[in-house]
Formats: C-alpha cells, structure tokens, sequence
C-alpha cells in the first residue's frame, strides 16, 4: 500500500493537537523516539509522536485517520521484525505509570512500561508479574501478543491475567474494555497484538510468589546429543510447577557473557520450579547427572532474579529470529535439529531454543474468548541469528533451513511473538487458527477499514 505524503502543514497540525513531541527526520531527537531493541530492523517513519497520555494517543490516531496515514506503534522495539518505511510512529516510551494494588493482587501499567517496574514494585509485596525471558521488554505489547511467562507452565500466559484495557481505536475513541464491556473486543486484543487499536494501558492479575528455585546448567556443547535426549524425556512427564526450556547457544567472546563460557558452544537448560526446594532437585536430578557441566547457577531465587534464568543479552542487537510449534521432539526431531544446528555444523545462529509448553500453558480459562496461540503446542522452536558480519547475511537461509528441517515435527504454527520477520510474510497468518484468524480479520474491516495499523505483526484479509 502506499503511503500518502506528508508536508509540513500537516505536520504542523500534528503539533498543534498533542502535548508530546512530533519529530520528523529533521528534528534532533529522532533517532532517539525511533530506536529499536533489535538494531537490524529499520523504523523510520514519516513523522513520529512521543505520546505523553492517552489523549495524545486518541489524538494522534484521529489525524492519521484523517489524513489517512498508516499508523505504527513502539514501546521498546523488542518485536520490531519488519521495517517501517513512512507513516506515523506513536511512542509509548513515556506512558510509565505503574501502580500495584497488593490487596487486590494486580497491576496498572501504562504501555512504555517495561516488566523491571512490575518487578520492582510487586516483588516487595511477596507478588509476582507473569514476565518472559528478559525484564527489559513491555509488558503491554508482550502481553498483547499472548505473552509466554517464564513461569509459564505454572500460571498460563501473561494474557490470561488480564483485567481489563484502554485501548483507542481507529475512529480516536478511548475505550476500556474487560470480559463485560466489548468482551469479543477484549478477547480479540488478548493475542492480536496491535491489530485493532492502540492500548494506552492495562490492568492484570499478578501471582503469588515468594520465591522459586531457578537458574540454568551449561554443558559442553559435544555433549549436545546426549543432553537434548534427556532433557525431552524428562520434559514429558513434569509437573505443573516446573517450567523449562534448552538452548544451544553460540557465544562471543565478549565481556557481557560470563567467563567460562565465552566464545563457545554450549548447551543451556533453563529452569524454574514453584515447588519447595528439597522437591525442586529432585525434579532436576536426571539433569543434574548428565554430561559435565561448565557453569550451574540453579538455587533458591528471588523474583528480582529472574533474568538470570535465560540470561538474554543486556543490551540492543541487531538480529533475524524466528520460530514454530512443535508436535513432538523425540529422536527424529532431535536429529534433525542437530543436523542444522549442532556440534560440528558451520550454523550461524546464536541461539536455537526449545521451549517446554504444556500445563497452565495449555488451558484456556474459563469464559476466554482469546486469540492467544500456542495452548495447543507441545514444545515452541525459537531460533535467533545476529545480523552482523561475517555470518549475518547466512542468518536468514538458517533459520529457513532449521525450520523446513523440522517441518514434519510441527503444526506449522508458531506464537505472535515469536513468528519473528527471517523469511516471513507481512501476514502473521501462522499464529492463529483458521476461525480465530477469521474473527480478527472482520474486526479489523470494522475498526479499521483502511487498513491503517498495518505495521509488525498485522493481519489483512
């Protein structure tokens, strides 16, 4: 589609109806409102709003509409998979509110804020937010796209705790919405990620949690074979109150990767347990005697430690990821991922994770009209590559190359945020169902007819 030209009168009215900066390519300060985590994927619009509030939002909203300029929204820039090109960018950044409510057990966020404010704030009161691998990712658009926890298996997605939204839609209206006001809406924004409007703010249920016992094991990467096998038979038959993933990981040589394990190949079991800490290692007994382990890091932790269990990288990468949901991961698959990705290949990519689903994760709760994918899942393939020199532009070809490796292993499907932009299409066709992608579509022809939030993972018909 193309995107309508923009002059500087029509900035000019821009400024004039919002209280927060409006900055083009020219303004100082531009790169700076346009950043984004992943430094591979370019965003540069035509013209972009540092939102201050909601009404800024509503605002800017009503003007693209007017102006009929397609809209993209960014908070920390974590899922940018796909370039933005012209159009307008809403930065959320500055919508930090967060307030805990410990005697109701929930949260209100606004949606620049990242999941270290939760943590900070919850973990006082013995309370925990449902966040992913790394703290230093929104919790609005993680949440939008479903959100898979690290405690996932314990709790369920991020999306199930949801309350209730704010939200603007296309036509500038601020709506709340929860499961008695526009509940096919709220259903529909629960796994939908962006496709409908653009949330300003949100209310969740955070979990009781006053600790756990948590870490990660590193093993030699030529241990590889032996380790994956019995990690996926041990994964089968675990209980509700452990959650886990492995990783083979692909290290430089660099100061933000601890010493031992600089500039190797390695094996990374991640694990997390809610159970008491006596049960907790003798779960993790067969893990704990296979191969030789180069670091273990698996104790008693708090929530505030909870970033050490994946360990993601600290700061902006540029880099290409994608992923899928596997039926299964038995010998076969195991093979086959190996073969792409393990001790002796030339495989380019950083990381190649197997994520344990199943559980909480499988369960839809009561009432829940949901887009959220992935419940039907048994494991989720994640693979990440750098896009940098001199193995970046093999990156891509890998990816494709490890997912078609495992096609018959997989539904085809994967999860919103996950689908990533390495060989993909604009259409995140492969995270819903056949109905839900349906039901998405025709709210989409009703909220937003022209198409206009058609940036990151977009539906069209």
């Amino acid at each position: 589609m193309d995107v309508p030209q923009i002059g500087p009168a029509d900035v000019q009215e821009l400024r004039g109806r919002v209280a927060g900066p409006v900055l083009t390519p020219h303004d100082d300060g531009y790169d700076r409102e346009t950043a984004a985590y992943n430094l591979a994927t370019p965003i540069r619009p035509d013209v972009v709003v540092g939102a201050t509030g909601a009404e800024d939002v509503a605002a800017a909203v009503a003007w693209a509409a007017a102006h009929h300029v397609p809209v993209g929204v960014q908070a920390t820039g974590h899922g940018a998979d796909y370039p933005m090109e012209g159009g307008l960018l809403i930065s959320t950044t500055r919508l930090q509110d967060c307030e805990v409510d410990p005697q109701a057990r929930t949260a209100r966020v606004g949606a620049g804020v990242r999941w270290r404010s939760v943590v900070e704030a919850a973990v006082p009161h013995g309370l925990m937010g449902l966040s992913g691998s790394t703290t230093d990712v929104g919790v609005v658009g993680y949440t939008l796209g479903g959100g898979l926890p690290v405690l996932g298996r314990t709790y369920g997605f991020a999306a199930d705790h949801v309350r209730s939204l704010d939200v603007v839609t296309l036509d500038g209206r601020q709506r709340t919405v929860d499961a008695e006001h526009e509940p096919e809406l709220f259903g529909l924004l629960r796994g939908g990620k962006g496709n409908l409007g653009v949330v300003t703010a949100m209310v969740f249920g955070l979990v009781p949690l006053e600790g756990f016992h948590g870490g990660g094991i590193f093993y030699p990467g030529e241990d590889a074979r032996e380790v994956l096998g019995t990690w996926a038979r041990w994964s089968r038959g675990l209980p509700e109150t452990v959650s886990t993933s492995i990783a083979l990981l692909r290290l430089p040589d660099l100061d933000i990767v601890p010493e031992p394990l600089r500039d190797r190949f390695v094996v990374h079991l991640r694990y997390a347990c809610t159970a008491g800490g006596e049960e907790c290692e003798q779960v993790l007994a067969p893990l704990r005697a296979v191969s030789r382990p180069v670091m273990d890091t698996i104790g008693t932790m708090s929530g505030r430690d909870i970033d050490a269990i994946h360990m993601d990288p600290p700061v902006p990468l540029p880099f290409r990821d994608s992923g899928r949901l596997l039926d299964d991961l038995d010998d076969a698959a195991i093979d086959a991922l190996l073969g792409e990705a393990g001790p002796g290949t030339d495989c380019p990519l950083a990381l190649v994770e197997i994520r344990r689903l199943g559980g909480a994760l499988a369960r839809t709760p009561g009432g829940a009209a949901d887009l959220v994918a992935g419940r039907d899942g048994e494991y989720l393939l994640n693979c990440v590559g750098l896009a940098v020199p001199p193995f970046g532009e093999r990156v891509p070809g890998a990816i494709e190359a490890l997912l078609g490796a495992l096609r018959e292993h997989s539904s085809g499907r994967t999860l919103v945020n996950f689908q990533g932009g390495a060989g993909e299409g604009r259409d995140s066709t492969q995270a819903w169902t056949a109905e839900g992608r349906a039901r998405l579509v025709a709210a989409k022809a009703a909220l937003d007819p022209e198409g206009l939030l058609r940036f990151q993972h977009t539906v069209h018909a």
